[in-house]
């Protein structure tokens, strides 16, 4: 069967707290692994998306409207539907494992996450990913 769920693909998530939300593949583990034993994946989507942003707005508006809520997480490849699009944004080195292990270290690597994200939003590029599914 060809892997078609690799880093970098966008994905919606169809289950748990964030359904319906939108998030890159960082991680991707399609034999299980000990503790989980089904094909997996480790993403980080959106969980607060920007508002629409209008010229007439102030730059402090502007900034306030184009900020992002971020999340990182495991989740079964059951509850997510891939997408046709992919998202390159480099976080590997922010995303990990470990990360996952306290929630110190998580709630820094949304953090970390979530300037990405606002920086490649703040570029124009991939719109769809930044737009919400249903308005």
């Amino acid at each position: 069967m060809v892997k078609f769920l690799k880093p970098g693909k966008a994905v919606i998530l169809l289950q748990g707290r964030f359904a319906g939300r939108k998030a890159v593949i960082i991680r991707s583990f399609d034999d299980g692994t000990r503790d989980r034993s089904y094909g997996h994946c480790l993403v980080a989507g959106i969980s607060k998306y920007p508002k629409k942003v209008i010229r007439k707005d102030s730059a402090k508006k502007t900034a306030k409207k184009s900020r992002v809520k971020a999340f990182v997480k495991l989740v079964n490849y059951n509850h997510i539907m891939p997408t046709r699009y992919t998202l390159d944004v480099d976080l590997k080195d922010v995303v990990s494992l470990d990360v996952l292990q306290s929630r110190d270290k998580k709630v820094a690597a949304a953090k970390e996450t979530k300037a990405k994200l606002e920086e490649r939003f703040k570029t124009g590029k991939n719109r769809w990913f930044f737009s919400k599914l249903r308005f």
